[in-house]
């Protein structure tokens, strides 16, 4: 039944799509560095809220983590030269996830992306042609691998759109209002008055939506797939040259040579290569066999199962934030609110205003509002504060929040003790105060 995953192909596409995403990883860790993104999340905060449960892993001291991101850069152009390519792909993939884990202040959807297309990479046999250990070692190298080397990729990106796609069905998204906030705030100037205007606005929603929902299904058959790669185009460089997201859209671009047949990934990228006579058959391997039962069948089954946890969790996801994150939900709203946290000496019964800014840079303070799990942390660094002062303190937030342009509420409930309330990694929190879809949408 699923023979075709063994069937033999060249294996261009994937020894192309391993050199581009080595050199856009490579790029990307020096330009983090030179643009000033690892001074303002990294070096710059006294402390950085993490991933809940990843407390102990904290940025290098110093300056230090200019250095880690110059040996990423490294590892993510061993990648690309296909250099002792196993180790720099572990290596690479160890230091990305240590840094996405880090700060959630930074937070985007793509890094987690970057982690789970490094998982492939380790997997697969895309050092096996145009590289430096193909040439130092030729008796690994091979023209040919089996289909599921692409299935996997091809299967994720579906996954990523897909749920993309979902997340975009509600009011905000669909009338147009979140992506007129959204180009309103950008500087556009060759798209002049676009950029204001309402029916412009509606356009890129329902362009957007589309785009997730079609593009994969557009690029898997040949009649269609002209047109889903010009839609791709078209899309990511619009989101480049206007939304400014740096490497991904070129990435994402990255992803079309698992769609079109390998012999023109070789037509393009290796005109010497030369077809291999094994191209076409099927031949099963132990080997794989145990690797695609046991490991990426229940990898994909997770893939399918966490963008949709949150409809287990009480609340709107918009909302709670409670299974917000690794669910594909790519820049689809925007809060604004305001966050007091005031202070309560157990001992003197006295109370006082905490000042933020002695804690939180600017960035931080602005990503923790309308987000309950970065509230509850920044709670957790305060209490800790004091009580490394000998102080007995309790803790109450105040915090207000509105999705879009809409009506801001409390978010949390202001009578809650944070310095003694839990976090539910799995369910919803009691202290998150609940709304109808018709109050946060009004």
């Amino acid at each position: 039944m699923f023979s075709f995953l063994y069937r033999r192909i060249d294996n261009a596409p994937l020894i192309a799509f391993r050199i581009l995403f080595g050199l856009l990883m490579s790029w990307h860790c020096c330009k983090t560095v030179l643009e000033g993104t690892i001074y303002r999340y990294f070096i710059l905060p006294k402390h950085t809220l993490t991933f809940i449960g990843f407390d102990w892993l904290q940025p290098l001291p110093g300056k230090w983590m200019y250095a880690f991101n110059a040996i990423m850069a490294l590892f993510a152009f061993g990648i690309a030269v296909g250099y002792k390519y196993r180790i720099s792909v572990a290596a690479f993939t160890v230091m990305w996830t240590a840094e996405y884990l880090m700060q959630k202040s930074w937070y985007n959807n793509h890094y987690y992306l970057v982690i789970l297309l490094c998982i492939f990479l380790f997997i697969v046999p895309a050092n096996k042609y145009a590289s430096i250990d193909s040439r130092k070692n030729p008796s690994i190298s091979q023209n040919t691998m089996p289909y599921w080397c692409v299935f996997i990729f091809i299967f994720q990106i579906a996954i990523v759109y897909f749920f993309a796609a979902i997340a975009k069905l509600y009011p905000d998204w669909l009338s147009g209002a979140y992506i007129e906030i959204m180009l309103t705030t950008r500087d556009g100037k060759w798209l002049g008055p676009l950029l204001h205007n309402k029916e412009f606005h509606k356009f890129i929603a329902m362009a957007g939506f589309l785009f997730d929902l079609l593009i994969v299904p557009l690029l898997l058959f040949k009649r269609t797939r002209l047109l889903g790669t010009l839609a791709s185009v078209c899309f990511h460089i619009f989101n480049s040259v206007v939304l400014h997201i740096g490497i991904f859209p070129y990435l994402s671009l990255a992803f079309l040579v698992f769609f079109y047949p390998p012999e023109l990934s070789r037509r393009i990228f290796f005109k010497d290569k030369t077809p291999d006579i094994a191209i076409g058959t099927v031949v099963p391997n132990p080997k794989d066999s145990r690797l695609l039962k046991y490991f990426l069948l229940p990898y994909f089954i997770i893939q399918l199962v966490l963008p949709i946890r949150h409809h287990f969790i009480k609340g709107n996801v918009l909302w709670t934030e409670e299974g917000y994150r690794l669910s594909w939900m790519m820049m689809m709203k925007n809060k604004k609110g305001e966050t007091t946290y005031k202070i309560r000496d157990n001992k003197t019964k006295k109370e006082f205003i905490y000042d933020l800014e002695s804690l939180l840079t600017k960035n931080q303070a602005r990503s923790l509002k309308g987000r309950p799990d970065m509230i509850w942390q920044t709670a957790q660094l305060i209490k800790k504060e004091f009580n490394a002062k000998g102080r007995d303190v309790s803790i109450f937030v105040t915090a207000k929040a509105g999705i879009n342009t809409h009506e801001q509420r409390l978010i949390v409930d202001p009578n809650v003790d944070f310095a003694k309330a839990g976090y539910n990694y799995f369910g919803h929190d009691e202290w998150v105060i609940l709304y109808d879809d018709s109050q946060l949408f009004n």
